[in-house]
């Protein structure tokens, strides 16, 4: 009994003098990122881990503007392709919206219609939006104000050179590590540290702004903090006033926080469901009206939706881009396969929200599932037309 006492006190001791040695070597976020996501049983970020972070409320709307019902709504099933993959990669909603009705519709794993879910990365092109938003009240002066006007961290050398526009379009030039899986890398320290403002503005700008694409998650969080200086309100309180309300959001949602009363994590995580996510989608495919109320500048839409550097087509102003199957597809991505898919020439919108995504092949630049939910979207789509 006493050697088990003195193993068990030797343990404790050694895993004392390791939290202390992560915390005293700058890495105190991983003992978050274990109690949060590896003890778990995940390996990554996944949907409902918003529950163990801190979050802001974002309002729902107090005039509910719900989405109309299609008169073929769920008239036709999935295609087995599409039911397959959906298996596979664990789907909990899929939605096609034809016409701004929804016209199929279906939920899993105990998801529904008001389900929260963590968007990843979609909320890229939502403080996306903010910005437009902020340009268009004159908060911000344009995508070519200097981002050093607002942190003077940034006035000097190249970084001197960075706008608003590089991070949105995600031309910075910041060095920055984009690895998810690797504990050590600034992406997982910013999803788990608890003074993301402090890591930011330690990033330096090693390459020429402005020049080319290169996708880094540190673009729209030091976009965020710009925006959020320049309206002098949090993002949530800003997307729930300008956004959520006017879109008539059925549900409220929640953005996470690096901390309690802290920022929000604009690279991704905000918390919502299918049916809200996907107003996004008619907002930009109606070019900033939604209902009849012009809730963002037309102008800037258009340009958000067409690549901004030439030789780099799958990217505008927060926004991926894609001519699959001969049509002028956008949409919003995230981590684990979240989709919400936009083809303005057919009133089309097409949503995904999941546990698992699939490939990305090395000479494309959008993963498989991409194409099958598009794809087999269409098949369904004509079969609709048939009979």
């Amino acid at each position: 009994m006493k050697i088990i006492q003195a193993i068990f006190k030797w343990f404790l001791i050694i895993f004392l003098l390791l939290i202390i040695g992560l915390y005293a070597t700058g890495y105190g976020y991983l003992v978050k990122a274990v109690r949060t996501i590896y003890l778990t049983g995940h390996k990554t970020a996944y949907l409902e881990d918003y529950k163990k972070f801190d979050n802001r409320e974002i309002a729902k709307s107090t005039q509910a503007q719900p989405w109309a019902i299609h008169k073929n709504y769920n008239t036709v099933s999935e295609t087995k392709i599409l039911a397959k993959e959906n298996k596979d990669l664990q789907t909990v909603a899929f939605l096609i919206i034809k016409n701004d009705s929804i016209w199929f519709e279906k939920y899993w794993d105990g998801f529904g219609k008001n389900t929260p879910s963590n968007s990843f990365s979609m909320a890229k092109s939502i403080t996306t939006a903010l910005l437009g938003k902020a340009i268009q009240e004159g908060k911000i002066k344009s995508l070519d104000q200097p981002v050093g006007d607002f942190f003077p961290e940034y006035s000097k050398g190249l970084a001197s050179k960075m706008t608003v526009g590089d991070l949105a379009s995600m031309g910075s030039g910041l060095n920055w590590d984009e690895s998810y899986y690797s504990p050590f890398s600034v992406m997982t320290r910013v999803y788990f540290d608890a003074d993301l403002k402090s890591i930011m503005l330690r990033q330096k700008v090693t390459e020429q702004p402005g020049k080319e694409h290169k996708y880094l998650s540190g673009n729209t969080q030091l976009l965020a903090m710009v925006i959020e200086k320049a309206v002098g309100q949090t993002l949530s309180s800003y997307l729930a006033e300008k956004f959520w309300q006017p879109m008539g959001a059925e549900n409220p949602a929640l953005w996470q926080l690096d901390t309690e009363n802290g920022i929000e994590k604009a690279f991704c995580c905000i918390a919502s469901n299918a049916r809200d996510f996907a107003r996004f989608g008619k907002l930009y495919k109606n070019k900033g009206n939604f209902n009849g109320t012009q809730i963002l500048d037309t102008a800037f839409v258009e340009k958000s939706i067409v690549p901004r550097f030439p030789e780099y087509k799958h990217y505008g102003y927060g926004f991926w881009l894609s001519d699959y199957l001969g049509k002028k597809i956008f949409y919003m991505r995230g981590h684990l396969g979240q989709f919400v898919i936009v083809i303005p020439e057919d009133d089309v919108i097409i949503v995904r929200l999941g546990h698992l995504k699939d490939i990305e092949k090395p000479n494309k630049e959008h993963s498989e599932d991409f194409y099958v939910y598009v794809k087999e979207a269409y098949e369904m789509l004509n079969h609709d037309r048939k009979n």
